[in-house]
């Protein structure tokens, strides 16, 4: 996430990233402050490992001979 903004609602400052409102704050000081941190923490993480076994993962689709569809049908 490298989007950041601080938009004032109010009395108060809400913290956006990427668009997405996930922090409220009463100081446009420690708004700016907690944007700063989280961005040099996300910077510090590795980034996670791709999964090395696609093939075994677990699938949300159903199995046509266990469960029936809609109209009843197996």
């Amino acid at each position: 996430m490298n989007n950041y903004s601080i938009v004032r609602i109010g009395n108060e400052y809400v913290v956006r990233a990427n668009e997405k409102s996930v922090l409220k704050v009463a100081s446009r000081r420690r708004a700016a402050w907690l944007v700063c941190c989280a961005a040099e923490l996300l910077d510090s993480q590795p980034a996670a490992p791709a999964p090395a076994d696609t093939h075994n993962a677990s699938s949300i689709a159903r199995d046509p001979q266990v469960i029936p569809d809609a109209q009843g049908h197996t």
